[in-house]
């Protein structure tokens, strides 16, 4: 399955034309960061999302991609990366795709035990943690040889 999409355009993708969906495909380069945080904002203005969901999404997508990078590919590469934006009423939603190897990073969440100090906790599980958290709906799907994560957020209408 190859990830693929118009860089510049944003269709209705419901028969009642009620929401819009927009999607680029970005390396997986810690360099192509500035790029989807623009991307992001760019599809909230053009949508009419306000600034807080599109900065609580944009933290979400900070996380999974720079995990792409670091942990999926073990370093910087070509490989594609596809972050779509759906905005439709209420709600805003983001696919998110990487030909990394399969991993489900929501198995086995857990909140961090808060009675520990910070030096007891474990490293890492935060980002994922938080992704889970800040979203709706929290969805992953191994399809071919891409990881599909699905988050859906609220947005004022």
């Amino acid at each position: 399955m190859g990830l693929t999409a118009d860089p510049g355009n944003c269709a209705a993708t419901t028969p009642r034309m009620d929401a819009i969906s927009c999607a680029r495909v970005f390396p997986a380069r810690l360099s192509a960061l500035p790029e989807i945080v623009a991307f992001i904002a760019d599809t909230g203005a053009r949508t009419g999302v306000p600034p807080g969901p599109c900065q609580r999404l944009t933290l979400l997508v900070e996380e999974l991609f720079t995990n792409t990078v670091a942990h999926g590919h073990r370093g910087e590469s070509d490989a594609p990366v596809r972050v779509e934006l759906e905005v439709g009423p209420g709600r805003f939603t983001m696919t998110y795709e990487d030909t990394a190897p399969p991993y489900d990073p929501f198995i086995g969440v857990q909140p961090p035990d808060e009675a520990a100090d910070v030096e007891e906790r474990p490293v890492g599980g935060l980002g994922v943690l938080l992704v889970a958290t800040l979203a709706r709906d929290v969805e992953y799907r191994r399809i071919g040889d891409t990881n599909r994560i699905r988050l859906v957020m609220a947005s004022p209408a």
